[in-house]
């Protein structure tokens, strides 16, 4: 006698039983203008390790411990297979190394498919989230079917807010939030309201200043 086949009922982002898309996941490459995103790989660790151990990642459930960050790796990696969508390692296209990771997350209990961002302390200020987080967005809604996303934020992070807002993201105070309702939920815009506005040329506007300031300071440095 076969067995009956298993039933799950409720959030579709808590089913454990639907894995969309072939198995195992064939995770695609991004490119932009100064990057790859490419799939999570063992030589990216140490970076990954390093940065969850430091004061940044306070806003991400950090700063974690050895096996807490081998764990979490473990599970970017898994994601993929489990979800269809994930994040990526960040990699300047000039020299190859990692500078962050950006993609997509979510876990059992996430109310909604969240876009997240994270980029190495001393790699920041440089347009790398951005440049990454549109391009992964751009994916998402593009190559996946995605029609919308959501970021959830700890309202003391100004620096994402910053960025999640200049990605045209706008608080959303009805949305159900994750970690007993603490994270700040910011709803990204869809597709056609990129299409449609001026919110696209302005990131790539954004994302162009900082590959080629319009103005180059000269002289020494002022503090």
């Amino acid at each position: 006698m076969s067995a009956s086949p298993a039933i799950f009922s409720g959030n579709p982002l808590e089913n454990p039983l639907t894995i969309p898309g072939p198995r195992p996941v064939t995770i695609p490459t991004l490119e932009t203008k100064r990057l790859w995103l490419k799939p999570p790989a063992p030589q990216d660790y140490p970076n990954f390790k390093a940065t969850f151990a430091s004061y940044r990642s306070r806003f991400m459930g950090g700063p974690l411990n050895p096996y807490e960050s081998w764990m979490l790796y473990a599970a970017e990696i898994g994601h993929w297979q489990i979800r269809g969508f994930g994040m990526w390692m960040v990699h300047l296209k000039d020299t190859g190394e990692t500078v962050g990771m950006a993609g997509g997350w979510a876990p059992a209990g996430w109310p909604e498919r969240e876009i997240a961002w994270i980029i190495w302390p001393e790699k920041a200020g440089r347009g790398y989230a951005l440049e990454a987080t549109d391009a992964a967005r751009r994916h998402f809604y593009h190559d996946q079917g995605w029609d919308g996303a959501v970021s959830y934020l700890d309202p003391h992070d100004l620096s994402s807010i910053r960025l999640a807002e200049r990605l045209g993201c706008t608080k959303d105070r009805e949305a159900p939030s994750i970690g007993n309702d603490e994270a700040a939920v910011y709803r990204h815009p869809g597709l056609e309201t990129l299409r449609t506005t001026q919110l696209g040329d302005g990131i790539a506007l954004e994302i162009e200043h900082h590959i080629n300031p319009i103005f180059k300071p000269k002289g020494g440095t002022v503090d």
